[in-house]
Formats: C-alpha cells, structure tokens, sequence
C-alpha cells in the first residue's frame, strides 16, 4: 500500500524516538527549528519549515517511518479483513455512464466492477453495447493514469483527450482520429490546461495553459500567468498562437469556448477561485475581427448558454442571488441583458439548450429539482425525479430531442433515464445493480439551527428503526467552501458504514452555495468562522437530539474539508470521538505559496491584507493546536503527488499534533503514493483507504 525504500533505512533509524512520553505511540520525532515569520507584526513560529521539501532525505524518511507506525496500527484491527471482503464485494458492479452523442455516435464510459479506471466505448444505437474506444488501463501498469478531460470535434472525427498520471492536476494532452483509431502527432506538454474547443471546420482549437513550469514551481509572479492559446491541427506547440491574455493581472484565469453554430468564441476571465467572471467575445466568421467586451467587471457570474446569431443567453447572478437565465443583443452599440428566466426562491445551478428549449437544474433545500422552459422563458414543464437526490445530465445539441439523465441519492445507487424532451417521458434506461438492499436504508432532512441563528440543512442516512439513544456511531461529514453544494449522490464506499450501523450525516453549511451566492459568502474570506460555528452545530444537534454522543461522533472532511476538521478539531477537541482531516489546507498563512494555493485567496483571503491575516491566522488549523490538549484519535490522509494540496499542509499538522497530544489517543497520519488529490485513483487504492478508514473509527469509536 505504501511505498517502501531501503536506502533510507539508516536515515529511518534516526525517527524511532518515542514522543510524547505519556502516549502509548512512538511517533517518529519531527525535528523542530527556530523559524519564525512575521506578519503585520504578529511573530509565526513555523518549526516543521523544513517539511516542506518533501523531495529531501530527511522528510522520506520520516514518511517511512510514519507509514510503518500507521501500517503496524491498522493492521492490528481484527475486522480489517472483513471490511475488505464486504468492500470489494460491493465495489464489484457495473458502472455505466449515461451516453452522449457526437456526430451520429454515442459514446459511454464503462466499469466492469474493479477496473482501477473506467474505458469507453462507442455504438451507433445507445441500446446496443457496441465496441471499446479507449482504455485508460492501459495508460499505465498500476492504474494511476487516468482520463483528465477531453473534448470531440463537433463532427466527431478528432478526440482530444488529457491524461493525469499519478493524480496530478498537470495534464497531457493528446489527439486521436476517430475514424483510423491512428493518434495525431499534435501533443499539448503536462501543464494546469484548461479546455479545449474545437472550431467548426476542424482546423484547430482553443485552449488555456500556463507557461510551461515543473510541477510545484508555479508561485504568483508577473510572468507566470494563464493565456489563451489557438492550436492549428497538424502543427507543433511551439507555433501556438496567443488569442488573448491580461499581463496586467498574473492571478487572472482566461478560458475560451466557440459557440455551437461555430461563429462565436466567448472569453471568460476570472480570478481565482471566485465564481465571478468577465466576458469578451469575437466574430470568428469575419477575419481579423476584434475581440469586443461585453462585462469588464469582477462582480457577478456569467456562464454562456448558447446564441441566436447575435443573441446571447446566459445564466448569471447579475442582481440575482438565487442565479436567473437573461439574453443580450451583442449588436446593439450599448448591449443590455435583458432577464428571460427570473431569479426564484430555489438556487438555479446550471442550464442548457435542448429541442430549442432550456433545461433548468435547480437545487431546492440542497438537492435537485429539473424545469424546463422555452426560449421566451415560458414554463413547459417540470421533470418528475424519484425522491430526494441528484439528477444530471440532458447532453445534447440545440436542437436534440433525445436525452439522458442520471438519477442518484445516498441510498439509491445510480439510475439512467431516457428522456423524450417533446413529450416529457422518462424511460429506465439502465440500473446498478449493487449487492445490498436499498430499502433497508432511510434518508431524510432536518434543519437546525447555528450559533447565530441561521437554519442550515442536514441529510441523515441510517438504517430504518434506529433507536435514538445517544449511542449510535455517526460519521459527521462537510466541506464548506468554494461555491461547492453538497448534494445527496451515491457512494458504494458509504454502505459498509450504514450497514454496521453507523449514522450518516451531511451538513450543507456556508461556504457553498446551496442557497446562492450570499450563501457562499456568508462563509466566506473574514466570515469563514461561520463555517465552522455551522459544523459544530450539527454535531451537538446530532448528539442534543440523541443520535449519537461525543465519544461516538466523528467528523470527516477533505481539501477544504480537510481544513474545516482541522479547524473544528481545535476549537471543540471534546465535542468529537474521532476525526479524518483528508488531503487539508492546513497552514493558512503560508498556503498561497504552494502549487495552485494562490488562486484560494478569493475565498480564504490573503495573508498579505493585515485584516484577513488575523482572521486566518485566528483559526489556522497548524497554529491553533494546543499543547496538552487531549485530542480524539485522529487518522490524517494525504498522498505524497498531490499537486493541488501541497502535502507538506499535512506532514507539518500531522507532527504539531503528535507533538502536542496530551492524551493517549494516536494521532497518525496515512501517506499514499501516485494517488494525488483523489482524481483518478484506482479502484484498489479507493478499496484500501476506505478499508483503512473504517477499520480506524471501529477502533477509535468502539464498535464491534
């Protein structure tokens, strides 16, 4: 599972230092230096500065060491063998995607159960299975290469399609003719890239990069920012042209799409991670044409939906929280939006053209409603889904009237519908068939409230009949941040839980945008305190109303989730019986200066404004852990590729907490290899870490 070197063997005697004395776990001993930062005056101690080469002997080693002692820790669980069997077991189904046409060919992704990565293939007639396109298997000999992104010519003749290795964020990107099977000799170097889109006549197509840096050497500078680029078909990289950039601002991220009758590419601008946009657009029929703005400020969200010759239709939160559909007339001298599809009560979170009509998703209360409405914003209809869950899908063109849609909820594994966009029918399509019984299972919301007031939803998947004792295992889960909803969707990795009894529960709190965009930025930059006052309400809701207790609750996150444990973890160490902090931005005051961390500053802030320093530095997980305070046992995740969040965030939690234990629980940390932020990874690594994980809360909670 981990990886092992010999030659650090000498090295790795070094780390066999018991400490702290009162546990029971001989940590490996973290060296401490004397570095200190300052800030705005504020003097940072940052003693674990030297794990952030992670590259150096001194840090391999202590990861050996680390992953010997949580190696040796769960291997000691006795159900860990049975978990595997009962995970493996469910994990082995068919998994099918929902089909989406190109050209006159359908094309669909396929899992046969336990293929580390999923293959494609192509048919004529979406009913008939017909034969292998691609097989991302065959990419690499342990199935950490992965399929990262592709994108068909609108004739479906040329694929471009990117690859991952190892689970990085840097994709290669390579080219294939769909009719010869045979591979162009256009390749695009590993690179942060962003889409590609194709122009009508296949001559080539647009896409975004950053100069070409080694991974983990892309720190904010004035030279190191994203363009846009057109690449013509037959050519090398190097002739790349350069269609638009913004010298002016390095932290803006520029993106390109061509219009589907192919006249239009639309330019987006954005900066970091705010969904808020500019927009630009040029004539591709006319030679030399200009590139024209159409919103030159950072203040709302524009996504393009399609166009009639010069009339644009977007989904924007322009005056509208709650996300509305609006048209402009590109050809006017001064183009004004004029509203199509109002702003409602419930979040609207995506739309598309199909049979000349919009489909409009909309998050009610956190999970999915479908409407849909003609190109004068008039109601047609709703779609009827099966219960509380989440529904995507309707692929198509313009004026395609044959769809799918795929249907899923935290106990009703995936379900693909056909859909007949002229008269409404939804037709079963296909069906997972999972090895458990769904109807053993119950879910429902409840609303509770946080520190100041405000009502925040909450999904709670159990078993039907528990009894509300106090002493049911719950695994409390959340992210909070980024725009990101949390909306109820399958997981196979779930069952085993539910299944030992374990309560399930997912709190929507601020950050995302279950509710809009002041939802997001009610969690947001100096208000991100609220996140973690939601999270922490949820847990003494769940024990207030006596589904579980403090020594039976624990709280899980990952990437910002990650963050969010860590935070909680802090403030409210007695409130929880465990906690798994996944793959987290941990140090708030150094995190701009790793991999893609700059960009985060949109929604955490920056350590260079004094203000939002003190705030991040006020619940920075690294710099609010407590010396002597009895921490619950605690099980880190990371993997030493992640290229999105720097690892070195974990290394340096990981040992200020085994450092500053006070009590006898373990504090370990699980170090993966080639697995990345978790893109991609291959079926037998997912099996191994949920194996691992659970093995850890049956332990840490009690569990039989």
């Amino acid at each position: 599972m981990f990886k092992r070197s010999v030659f650090l063997f000498a090295l790795f005697a070094l780390f066999s230092t018991s400490f702290p004395a009162q546990t029971e776990f001989k940590y490996p001993q973290a060296r401490r230096s004397d570095q200190v930062d300052t800030f705005h005056g504020v003097k940072v101690a940052d003693p674990y500065r030297w794990m952030e080469d992670t590259d150096s002997d001194e840090m391999q080693a202590w990861i050996e060491a680390q992953n010997k002692i949580t190696d040796s820790y769960l291997g000691s669980i006795p159900q860990r063998d049975q978990l595997r069997k009962r995970m493996t077991e469910l994990w082995d189904y068919e998994r099918v995607s929902a089909p989406f046409k190109i050209g006159s060919k359908y094309y669909y992704s396929r899992n046969d159960g336990l293929q580390n990565q999923s293959v494609m293939y192509v048919t004529d007639d979406p009913e008939k299975p017909g034969k292998l396109f691609f097989d991302p298997n065959k990419l690499s000999e342990d199935g950490t290469a992965a399929l990262s992104g592709q994108s068909f010519s609108d004739d479906g003749k040329f694929w471009a399609y990117g690859v991952a290795r190892s689970g990085s964020d840097r994709t290669e990107w390579l080219l294939m003719n769909t009719e010869t099977g045979e591979h162009l000799t256009d390749t695009l170097r590993p690179n942060r890239q962003g889409g590609v889109s194709w122009l009508k006549d296949n001559s080539g197509f647009f896409y975004s990069r950053f100069p070409d840096a080694e991974a983990g050497a892309e720190l904010r500078s004035q030279n190191f920012y994203q363009k846009l680029y057109f690449h013509k078909l037959g050519t090398p990289q190097s002739e790349d042209k350069v269609v638009y950039e913004r010298p002016d601002n390095p932290e803006y991220f520029v993106g390109g799409r061509v219009s589907e009758d192919g006249r239009w590419l639309i330019i987006n601008v954005g900066q970091g991670t705010r969904r808020m946009n500019m927009v630009y657009f040029k004539d591709l029929s006319k030679a030399d044409s200009p590139i024209r703005p159409l919103v030159e400020t950072l203040d709302y969200a524009y996504t393009f939906l399609g166009n009639d010759d010069e009339k644009f239709y977007f989904q924007t939160d322009l005056n509208a929280p709650m996300g509305k559909v609006v048209t402009v007339n590109v050809a006017e001298r001064e183009p004004k939006f004029v509203d199509l599809v109002p702003e409602s009560r419930d979040m609207l979170r995506g739309a598309q053209f199909l049979n000349n009509q919009l489909v409009l998703n909309y998050l009610k209360d956190a999970y999915t409603q479908i409407r849909i409405v003609d190109t004068d914003g008039k109601h047609v209809r709703d779609v009827k889904l099966p219960g509380i869950g989440t529904a995507g899908g309707f692929n198509g063109k313009r004026h395609d009237s044959d769809t799918f849609y795929t249907y899923s909820s935290y106990n009703a594994p995936p379900t693909i519908y056909r859909y007949d966009m002229k008269t409404g029918r939804s037709a079963l399509f296909r069906e997972a068939k999972v090895k458990f019984s769904p109807n053993d299972f119950e879910v429902k919301q409840v609303f509770y409230p946080s520190k100041d007031g405000t009502k925040v939803p909450m999904f709670l998947i159990h078993k039907k009949g528990i009894k509300l004792d106090g002493n049911n295992p719950t695994l409390l889960y959340g992210y909070g941040g980024f725009n990101v909803a949390m909306t109820p969707g399958f997981s196979v990795a779930r069952i085993p839980w539910l299944e030992l009894g374990g309560v399930y529960a997912v709190a929507n709190i601020r950050g995302g945008n279950e509710y809009g965009k002041s939802w997001w930025e009610q969690g947001a930059r100096l208000n991100k305190q609220n996140v973690f006052d939601d999270f922490i309400a949820a847990g003494e809701w769940l024990i207030a109303n006596k589904y579980t207790s403090s020594k039976r609750l624990a709280i899980q996150g990952g990437s910002n989730g990650g963050l969010l444990v860590g935070a909680v973890l802090n403030q409210r160490p007695e409130l929880f019986g465990a906690a798994l902090p996944a793959v987290g931005v941990m140090d708030m005051v150094r995190f701009p200066k790793f991999t893609i961390g700059w960009a985060w500053t949109s929604d955490y802030g920056s350590p260079d404004n004094e203000e939002e320093f003190k705030a991040l530095y006020a619940y920075s997980p690294l710099h609010n852990i407590k010396e002597g305070t009895k921490y619950p046992p605690t099980l880190v995740t990371t993997a030493d590729t992640d290229d999105r969040v720097f690892p070195a965030h974990s290394f340096k939690y990981a040992a200020a907490m085994q450092a500053a234990q006070g009590g006898d629980a373990p504090i370990l940390i699980r170090i993966e290899t080639k697995a990345g932020h978790g893109a991609g990874k291959p079926t037998a690594k997912q099996i191994e870490e949920q194996v691992d994980i659970y093995g850890f809360l049956m332990k840490s909670l009690g569990m039989n």
